[in-house]
């Protein structure tokens, strides 16, 4: 008959191995910045997916607090504490638009995108 003494101490140095792994935190996410756009008529639609970064004030989680600054052709034109936001108002022709997300003292997270839009007219 054999002694089960070498399985019953596999199966507890198994079992203490992956219990073992529960305080470990996961991953921290890094922050990323995906920009969607789209035309219409003179108005641009912008729609962001930033993680890592909460734009609302009143967000008490670990994540870092922040907002998004609008520069059309190089120039500041605004500030946003959404998402998704609409740009109103530019002439006819080919325009830079560049995003860039900072923290509410206007630090830069190091996150921005760029993209080029063209209002008919």
């Amino acid at each position: 008959m054999k002694k089960p003494f070498p399985q019953v101490v596999l199966i507890i140095f198994l079992i203490g191995m992956l219990s073992g792994f529960n305080h470990i935190k996961p991953r921290t996410e890094i922050p990323s910045l995906f920009v969607h756009h789209q035309i219409k008529g003179e108005t641009v639609l912008v729609n962001c997916i930033v993680s890592g970064i909460s734009f609302r004030e009143t967000d008490h989680s670990k994540k870092k607090l922040g907002k998004l600054v609008i520069w059309i052709d190089g120039k500041k034109k605004s500030e946003v504490n959404a998402a998704a936001f609409i740009i109103k108002g530019l002439t006819p022709g080919s325009h830079s638009v560049k995003l860039e997300v900072v923290d509410l003292n206007n630090q830069p997270y190091g996150m921005e995108k760029e993209f080029m839009v063209n209002i008919s007219r």
